[in-house]
């Protein structure tokens, strides 16, 4: 079986709040995003009983939004599982670390996700879209 990530963080490029909201909806049960300040909105979904806090950053890095769920009890084992099902459900690209990082891991390496499945590793930064 594969190791659940603590938690999940991946970026989304272009968005609407709706179309976020309604993906959160399906995925996690989670009512609409709602302030937390200039650029940052909060929800609360669940999975399998458990509560799944959700922190939406805009802009966060270099055009992208930074969609973090905090805790280790959503519905994807990994950051690249929950990029590929972004991907698809939103229809836009999607952003994530590569795993896990460890001291002398390359912090530019990110694994990038299209809508349509085309998938690899990026350097981010300087990667272009």
């Amino acid at each position: 079986m594969m190791e659940r990530f603590p938690d999940i963080e991946i970026y989304l490029a272009e968005v609407s709040h709706s179309a976020l909201n309604d993906w959160l909806a399906n995925a996690l049960n989670a009512p609409p995003l709602t302030s937390a300040g200039k650029g940052k909105w909060r929800t609360q979904g669940t999975c399998q009983g458990h509560a799944v806090p959700v922190l939406l950053v805009e802009k966060a890095a270099d055009g992208f939004a930074s969609l973090w769920l905090d805790s280790s009890h959503s519905p994807w084992h990994t950051d690249q599982e929950a990029a590929q099902h972004a991907a698809e459900a939103l229809q836009t690209e999607i952003r994530c670390s590569l795993g896990g990082w460890h001291p002398g891991d390359d912090p530019d390496r990110f694994w990038q996700v299209l809508p349509g499945g085309r998938e690899g590793p990026i350097q981010w930064p300087d990667s272009g879209r």
